[in-house]
C-alpha cells in the first residue's frame, strides 16, 4: 500500500497510536525551531547554503545551465 492515500492513512495512525496524538504537532515543531530564521533570505544567523550566499546560488545556476542535457525546444 506503499504510496496509496489509504496506506498514509494507515501510517497517519500508527504513528499516532505509537508515539501519541500529538505526533505530527511535535515533528512539526521540531522542523520550525530547525529551519531558516527571519532573515534567511538576507543571509542571517541560520541560514545555510544557497540562502546563505545567493550570488553562489546565481553562478551555480549558471554553470548548470550551460551544461545541460536537455535540447532546446524547436520553435
Amino acid at each position: 500500500m506503499a504510496g496509496t492515500k489509504m496506506g498514509g492513512v494507515l501510517a497517519a495512525r500508527i504513528n499516532m497510536e505509537r508515539h501519541g496524538k500529538d505526533f505530527y504537532k511535535l515533528i512539526g515543531a521540531k522542523g520550525g525551531r530547525n529551519g531558516a530564521g527571519p532573515d534567511y533570505r538576507k543571509g542571517g544567523p541560520l541560514a545555510t547554503g544557497f540562502a546563505a550566499h545567493p550570488d553562489l546560488a546565481r553562478i551555480a545556476g549558471a554553470k548548470g545551465g550551460r551544461i545541460s542535457k536537455r535540447r532546446k525546444a524547436d520553435a
